[in-house]
């Protein structure tokens, strides 16, 4: 399963963007979706999960801001952003937890798209 991340861009502060990420390939299940971010210089650090029955969960630093949803039937997941800071300025990836048609379970991560936040 590949996951292909669009969505990015530069924005000013308390702008909003949204993220867009498309699984493609076979698989069982898709399981878990979620986003995580990597900022200049620092670890890459979890952003929200939203279970395959759509309960959600985030990051407190995003908590009111953010919103992750998911289209069971495009495979996609999106993370909606608003009221951004200078500090939500990185690469964001988005990631599922796959069940293959073997049974076996599988990590599977986008390429990153850039969110910057100019003050």
């Amino acid at each position: 399963v590949q996951l292909q991340a669009s969505g990015g861009g530069l924005v000013q502060a308390g702008d909003s963007l949204r993220l867009s990420c498309a699984a493609s390939g076979v698989a069982f299940r898709i399981n878990d979706m979620a986003w995580y971010r990597q900022a200049p210089g620092r670890q890459r650090e979890w952003v929200a999960t939203v279970t395959n029955g759509g309960a959600t969960n985030y990051h407190d630093s995003v908590k009111g801001r953010f919103t992750i949803s998911r289209d069971n039937a495009k495979a996609t997941v999106y993370l909606q952003m608003n009221s951004l800071k200078p500090e939500d300025t990185a690469v964001y990836y988005c990631n599922a937890e796959v069940t293959l048609t073997n049974l076996k379970d599988f990590s599977s991560w986008g390429q990153g798209t850039l969110v910057t936040v100019s003050s």
